[in-house]
């Protein structure tokens, strides 16, 4: 049987929904979402129509299990840290490991094998995943059998262990727990849990990535590209061969090309669209800079997931604020587009301008030439917060996110333009 969720009470029992809605954070970022108490709660969706659970939803679900479960014997950050790696926290992900025949499944990617071991002989019998193994899509029976499994790794053998080997064993297993094969998934977890948003933050003001303290402007009626984009970018756009392919299939006409929308209303690229922005925006203004179009689309994916309006608190496709972006404008001569307001990062074309410009200026931080390691990570956290000596995860969801739009291995000599 396909299992399918669209909103929240498909997955989780009505009790579990009122703590929810109990979560001070949990209920402020429904409420501004349109969602209303005693009305089915819509699950947020990426641009592919997979369900997945805001770190906000994360965070309660984890704190919820943990208290009722495991206090004092888990630590919910370990939980969103795992689930942020091994799910990116999307409800439905599945993961067929060729070793052990076997597939992963849920937030915490948790084999049925490994939750019916913890249901029938250590004792977690709340959910009967032995009947009903797609128990292990909902949230909380994922994170339950996690944060089980997460506890008997840490005395393992009758020992009290460090969290490098239990996140290491829940990697690879118990004999995988010491080896170098998985000492980049515990460097990607430690940094992972680091950036985690602690309970505290929700009250703490806006984020550096948007010191307005403003959410992203929101277009409620943005139907149609024409609306905006310059007609000059609409004959690009209508030049574009797979462009052109895409939308005489779903039957757009000139002068009215609709955005997609996902079930909240809310515009997106799709892929094919997002490239021809990126390649159209680096062929008029870019050919020199060696930046390629498959990196924006990358960063695009991972910044505001391809929707026009951008995911809060970064604005537009392109994630650049107001105050960078007229930066860039100012001081470095990129001038191809205005912005008068927040608002214009909100246009599909000048976010993309604007974004690739900034990667530009970054490729070339300090008079040095940079790896691409090095102007993912300062794109994404600035300049000032790159670590080049591990692996971060944000180079591996940009590694991740970029496999979306080709199939190149990927080194770390390589240059932007290769």
């Amino acid at each position: 049987m396909v299992v399918s969720f669209k909103y929240w009470d498909d997955c989780i029992e009505a009790e579990d929904l009122k703590e929810m809605w109990k979560e001070v954070e949990v209920s402020t970022e429904w409420i501004d979402a349109g969602e209303d108490r005693g009305q089915k709660v819509h699950l947020s969706r990426d641009p592919d129509g997979q369900p997945y659970l805001t770190q906000t939803e994360m965070r309660a679900v984890a704190y919820i299990v943990v208290r009722r479960h495991f206090r004092s014997q888990i630590d919910p950050d370990m939980i969103c840290a795992i689930a942020e790696l091994e799910s990116d926290r999307q409800l439905l992900a599945v993961r067929y490991d060729k070793k052990s025949k076997e597939a992963k499944v849920g937030l915490m990617q948790i084999t049925h094998k490994n939750a019916v071991w913890l249901f029938s002989e250590m004792g977690y019998r709340l959910y009967d995943v032995e009947q009903n193994p797609d128990l292990l899509f909902r949230p909380l029976v994922s994170i339950y059998f996690g944060a089980a499994y997460l506890k008997w790794l840490s005395t393992f053998q009758d020992k009290e262990r460090t969290e490098e080997f239990v996140i290491r064993a829940y990697k690879g297993g118990t004999k995988k727990a010491t080896h170098k094969s998985t000492l980049p998934y515990w460097k990607s977890y430690i940094s992972v849990k680091e950036s985690l948003p602690s309970r505290k933050f929700f009250d703490d003001g806006p984020s550096p990535a948007n010191a307005s303290g403003a959410p992203p402007p929101v277009h409620a009626g943005t139907e149609y590209w024409d609306s905006i984009t310059t007609p000059e970018d609409m004959e690009q756009m209508w030049a574009h061969p797979d462009v052109v392919k895409e939308w005489t299939r779903s039957g757009e006409k000139r002068g009215k090309v609709r955005f997609s929308h996902d079930a909240k209303k809310r515009s997106y690229l799709s892929r094919v669209e997002l490239k021809a922005v990126a390649e159209i925006i680096l062929s008029k203004y870019f050919s020199t800079k060696g930046v390629k179009p498959t990196y924006l689309c990358a960063i695009a994916e991972m910044v505001s997931m391809r929707f026009v309006n951008g995911v809060s608190p970064r604005i537009g496709l392109m994630g650049i604020d107001y105050s960078t972006a007229f930066w860039i404008y100012m001081e470095l001569g990129y001038r191809a587009y205005k912005v008068d307001s927040a608002d214009d990062l909100t246009k599909p074309f000048v976010s993309m301008y604007f974004g690739a410009a900034y990667l530009s200026y970054l490729s070339e931080y300090e008079g040095k030439e940079r790896t691409p390691q090095f102007v993912v990570q300062a794109y994404l956290e600035g300049p000032k917060n790159v670590n080049l000596q591990e692996t971060g995860p944000s180079w591996l969801k940009f590694e991740q996110a970029l496999g979306n739009y080709e199939a190149t291995k990927r080194s770390d000599t390589y240059s932007l333009d290769l």
